[in-house]
C-alpha cells in the first residue's frame, strides 16, 4: 500500500473529522482521501499523543497495519540490496576458512578423479592459524587482564574525596563487566579471533530487556549488514544486524514488551554457504528437522527514516528530514516487531545514538577493513602447496608408483605390494621381469627448493608478526634502550594494529558508560548478596563525573615491552635519586610486573601519637662500620692463616709419603735382583752340574787362601 495511506492527523486535534471509534469491535476507522478506510486498535490520536510523551515507547504499537507493511516492505528491499553488494566479501570469507587447517581430513586416494591423479597428501601449512591464534592472544593479555579492562580518566582537579570516587567507581565497574556482564570477556575473545582472521569485529552495546541490564555483545561481521555506500558506522545511513533467535527468546521479548506480542508464521530456515563451512569445521550439522528447534531471523536495523506520523518539524512545518530509529522486523513473516527513538532523550540535535563498534585490523580501502587472511591467503595457499610437494615426493620415492605391461599379471588387482620377506608372482611373456613392470623415476626435494620454502614461510611470519625476536642473543649487558629498540622493531605490524585497536575499545567503554549513566542500579543489580554498597552515591557521583579509558597503552603493544620500560625508569632512578619519587618509581616497577596492589609491600608509616624513631647518627654509623671492617679483616686474616698451617701440614704428609714409598721401591728392587741372581744359579746346577765344581773349588780356595775372605 502506498505511504499516503499511513498518514495520521496532527497531535493538536483532539476531535479529528474522518475519525470514529466502533463500539462494536473496540477499534477505531478513519477515513481516506481516497475513499479507504483506516482501522486503528486504539486512538491513534491519543496514542501518538502518549508517544511523543515517552520518549522510549515502542512506535509500532501506535501505527496501523498498513504503515507497518509499508515500512517493513521498504527496509527488506533495502537490506537485501545491502546484503548483495558484500556477496563476494562472504565468498572469500567462506574460501578462507579452509585455511585455518581446523578441520582434520584423510589423506587422499591416488586413484583418479575426473581424470586426474592428485596428491596423497592434503596437509595445510598453519601459517594463517598461528598469525591468528598470536594474534588474539596478544590483543586479550593487552586488552582484557585479569582485574578489568576500565580505567577512570580523572582529568579534573585530585582531591581525596574524588579519588575515593574514582577508585571506588572503577572497582564497580571492573567488577560488573568480570562477573555481572559474564558475556564481555569470552565475546571479546571471539572479537579479537575474528579481527585477526577477517579484519573486522563488531561489538554491540544496548539495554537487554530479559537480562535487565546493559550487555556488550560480539557480533560476527558476517551477521552485519552496512548500507554499500557507507564509510564508516557512525555515518551510515542503515546498518542491520542479523540475529538468530530462538521461538521461546523471542517470547520472552514480547512479554518483556520489547517487541509486539503478535503472532508469527512458522520461520524459514536459512543457512549462508559460510554458515555450512563453519558447521563443518566445527562437525556439526546445521540443519534440523523440528520446527521448534528452527530459529527466526530478526533484523534489527539502525537507519534514518522519515517515519510517517512522526515527521520532523521545524516551526510547525515539515522538514522531510529522515530520524534515526531502531526498527526490527522479522525476515519470514515481514512483521515489524519494535520501532524506538535511536536518539538520546532531550538531544535538540536528534544525532544517533551509538550502538555498534568497529574493530579494525588494518583499513585500507572502503568500509570493511583486511585481515590476515587478506595478507597470508595467498602465502598459506603456497606453504600448503610446498609441503603437499614436500611430503608426496617422500610418499613416492618410498611407495613408488611403476608401470607393468598388459597381461603381465592375472592377479585381479594391478595394485600389488611385497611385504617384508614376501615375494609376489608376476607372469612375464619375455621372460624379463623388467619387461613386465618398469617403475617410475620420482625427483626427491631439491635443496634449492627448500630454501625457496623457507624464504617464503620467513616472510609470511614477518608479515603475520609470528616471527620470534631474539633479543636475548649476543650481549646479556646489552643497553634497554637497544632491546627496546629491536622489540618494537619486531612487533612494528602488530603495535599499528593494537594502536588501530585502542580507540575502538576506548569507545565501547564510552557506550558502557552512557548505559551505565542511564541504568547505574545495574552495577549492583545482580550481586549475591542483593544490596546497594554502602558507597553507592559516591560511585553514582563519579559514574556522572568521570570517563572510562582502556587499561592498554598504546605506545606499550607486549608486556614486555612494558617491563623494559620500566626498567629503564628504574636505571634512570638508580642514576639521578634526587630527581625522582623512588616510591612512585618502585610502584611503577611491581604494577609493571603484575602485581596489582603494590603498596602492600612498602613499609607502613608509624601510627598517629608514636614517637618516630630518632634518625641514627652518621658518626655512630661511620663507627660500626669501621669496627665491622676491621673484624672483617682479622677474620679474613684468621681464615687466610688457619689455611696456609693446613697447607703446609699436607705438603709436610706428602713429603713423608713420598720417602716412604721410594724406601720401598728400592727394597723391592734389590730383592728382586737377588732372587734373579739365585735363580740363575739354580738353572745352570741343573743344566751343567760339572762345570760348577771348579767354580765351588776355586772358591772355596780363596776362601780359604785369603784371611780377609773367611
Amino acid at each position: 500500500m502506498p505511504r499516503k495511506s499511513a498518514q495520521v492527523l496532527p497531535f493538536s486535534q483532539p476531535d479529528t473529522p474522518g475519525l470514529r471509534f466502533v463500539p462494536q469491535t473496540g477499534t477505531w476507522e478513519e477515513d481516506q482521501d481516497d475513499g479507504s478506510v483506516l482501522i486503528h486498535h486504539r486512538n491513534p490520536v491519543a496514542a501518538r499523543e502518549r508517544a511523543v510523551d515517552d520518549h522510549d515507547a515502542n512506535l509500532a504499537e501506535e501505527l496501523s497495519e498498513d504503515a507497518l507493511s509499508g515500512i517493513a516492505l521498504d527496509l527488506l528491499e533495502a537490506i537485501e540490496e545491502d546484503d548483495n553488494s558484500r556477496k563476494e566479501w562472504l565468498a572469500t570469507r567462506a574460501k578462507a576458512i579452509d585455511l585455518l587447517a581446523l578441520k582434520i581430513e584423510a589423506p587422499r586416494s591416488s586413484a583418479a578423479t575426473n581424470g586426474v591423479v592428485e596428491g596423497m597428501s592434503i596437509v595445510r601449512h598453519p601459517l594463517l592459524l598461528e598469525a591468528t591464534l598470536r594474534f588474539q592472544a596478544n590483543a586479550c593479555g593487552e586488552f582484557l587482564p585479569a582485574d578489568g579492562p576500565v580505567k577512570i580518566a580523572n582529568k579534573g582537579t585530585c582531591t581525596p574525596s574524588t579519588e575515593m570516587g574514582a577508585v571506588a567507581l572503577e572497582d564497580a565497574v571492573n567488577l560488573y563487566v568480570t562477573n555481572a556482564c559474564t558475556e564481555y570477556y569470552p565475546d571479546t575473545r571471539k572479537a579479537f579471533a575474528q579481527v585477526g582472521y577477517s579484519g573486522a569485529a563488531i561489538k554491540k552495546g544496548y539495554h537487554c530487556p530479559i537480562r535487565r541490564r546493559p550487555a556488550i555483545e560480539a557480533v560476527d561481521a558476517k551477521d552485519f549488514i552496512v548500507a554499500n555506500s557507507a564509510a564508516d558506522i557512525d555515518n551510515a545511513p542503515r546498518v542491520t544486524h542479523v540475529i538468530k533467535m530462538s521461538p521461546a527468546t523471542v517470547k520472552r521479548m514480547q512479554l518483556a514488551d520489547a517487541y509486539r506480542d503478535i503472532d508469527l508464521s512458522a520461520p524459514d530456515e536459512e543457512i549462508t554457504e559460510l554458515d555450512r563451512k563453519i558447521a563443518s569445521t566445527q562437525g556439526v550439522s546445521r540443519n534440523s528437522n523440528r520446527p521448534e528447534d528452527t530459529d527466526r531471523t530478526i533484523l534489527e536495523c539502525h537507519c534514518d527514516y522519515d517515519l510517517p506520523g512522526f515527521e520532523h518539524t521545524l516551526k510547525g512545518k515539515q522538514t522531510g528530514l529522515p530520524l534515526p530509529y531502531k526498527i526490527v522486523i522479522d525476515k519470514t513473516s515481514r512483521q515489524i516487531l519494535e520501532i524506538r527513538r535511536n536518539w538520546r532523550k532531550g538531544d535538540e540535535s536528534l544525532r544517533k545514538r551509538r550502538t555498534f563498534v568497529l574493530y579494525p585490523f588494518v583499513p585500507i580501502f572502503g568500509f570493511w577493513p583486511y585481515g590476515l587472511l587478506h595478507f597470508l591467503g595467498s602465502t598459506t595457499n603456497a606453504m600448503t602447496a610446498a609441503w603437499r610437494i614436500i611430503l608426496d615426493n617422500g610418499m613416492f620415492n618410498n611407495f613408488a608408483a611403476f608401470l607393468y605391461a598388459k597381461g603381465a599379471t592375472n592377479n585381479e588387482t594391478p595394485n600389488f605390494t611385497a611385504g617384508p620377506g614376501q615375494g609376489i608372482p608376476i607372469d612375464c611373456p619375455t621372460g624379463r621381469l623388467s619387461d613386465a613392470v618398469s617403475q617410475l623415476p620420482y625427483k626427491q626435494t631439491d635443496p634449492a627448493f627448500m630454501t625457496f620454502v623457507d624464504n617464503i614461510a620467513q616472510t609470511g611470519q614477518r608479515l603475520g608478526g609470528t616471527a620470534e625476536t631474539q633479543v636475548g642473543e649476543g650481549n646479556q649487558q646489552a643497553p634497554v634502550g637497544t632491546t627496546l629498540a629491536m622489540i618494537e622493531q619486531a612487533q612494528k605490524i602488530m603495535s599499528g594494529v593494537h594502536k588501530g585497536i585502542h580507540p575502538a575499545v576506548a569507545t565501547e567503554l564510552q557506550m558502557l558508560r552512557d548505559l551505565l549513566r542511564e541504568d547505574p542500579e545495574a552495577l549492583w543489580r545482580h550481586r549475591e548478596d542483593g544490596k546497594r554498597p554502602d558507597n553507592a552515591e559516591l560511585i553514582l557521583q563519579a559514574l556522572n563525573d568521570y570517563d572510562f579509558v582502556p587499561v592498554s597503552d598504546p605506545n606499550t603493544p607486549t608486556h614486555m615491552h612494558r617491563i623494559m620500560k620500566a626498567a629503564a625508569l628504574g636505571q634512570r632512578a638508580d642514576l639521578h635519586p634526587d630527581r625522582y619519587d623512588p616510591v612512585a618509581v618502585e610502584t611503577e616497577l611491581l604494577r609493571a610486573l603484575g602485581w596489582d596492589n603494590p603498596e602492600q609491600f612498602f613499609a607502613k608509616p608509624p601510627a598517629p601519637g608514636t614517637q618516630p624513631a630518632a634518625a641514627p647518627d652518621p658518626n655512630a654509623g661511620r663507627t660500626m662500620a669501621a669496627i665491622v671492617t676491621t673484624k672483617m679483616k682479622g677474620d679474613q686474616q684468621m681464615q687466610i692463616a688457619t689455611i696456609k698451617a693446613q697447607t703446609d701440614e699436607a705438603n709436610r704428609a706428602m713429603q713423608a709419603a713420598d720417602i716412604q714409598s721410594r724406601e720401598r721401591i728400592a727394597a723391592a728392587k734389590l730383592e728382586a735382583d737377588r732372587q734373579n741372581k739365585i735363580l740363575d744359579i739354580t738353572h745352570s746346577l741343573a743344566v751343567h752340574p760339572a762345570s760348577i765344581a771348579p767354580l765351588i773349588g776355586e772358591e772355596g780356595q780363596n776362601h780359604e787362601g785369603n784371611p780377609q775372605g773367611s
